[in-house]
């Protein structure tokens, strides 16, 4: 039975859900990696990715300056560099470098791919929609990677006051 609530403490009850990073080039040469919740697939025909990212947020300028962007599912192992990548500004730092994250390039784009992540999906942007306090990115995929080691497990959220309150393996 279904009774009335707020929406917020409904939200509260969509855990887990799952975590994705995105990665862009910023206007200063940084590839600036930014911590989401919301991130869904699109087509699949093109293959696309929608990811929601906020007015205030540096990665909203450098996704808008590069027009590509990576998509990252992150591995449990890099649950650490996820709540960093969430919590701490690109304007103010080079978040890949204080973390110290493994990347790679990109094939398709100038990106860099995450790699202890599950999957990087190299995306160029297809369009913006602007969504209150957030745009929605879609971007075209033009290059998928999966980690070598299918045993891998990808990161969840499982909510809390910085929104990566835990992790479960998929």
């Amino acid at each position: 039975m279904q009774e009335p609530t707020g929406c917020g403490e409904a939200m509260g009850r969509k855990y887990p859900e799952q975590v994705a990073i995105a990665i862009a080039k910023d206007a200063e040469g940084k590839f600036n990696p930014i911590t989401l919740g919301w991130c869904m697939n699109t087509s699949g025909d093109p293959a696309m990715l929608a990811i929601s990212v906020g007015l205030e947020r540096h990665s909203l300028g450098a996704i808008r300056h590069a027009r590509q962007f990576v998509v990252s599912f992150p591995s449990v192992q890099m649950a650490d560099e996820a709540l960093f990548f969430g919590t701490h500004s690109g304007r103010d730092m080079d978040k890949l470098a204080a973390c110290g994250t493994p990347t790679q390039p990109a094939t398709r784009i100038d990106g860099v791919l995450l790699a202890d992540a599950v999957a990087n999906f190299e995306c160029e942007l297809e369009t913006e929609l602007p969504t209150g306090d957030h745009v929605i990115f879609v971007g075209r995929i033009v290059a998928a990677h999966a980690h070598q080691d299918a045993s891998v497990a990808r990161l969840y959220s499982r909510g809390g006051e910085l929104g990566l309150g835990g992790a479960v393996p998929a």
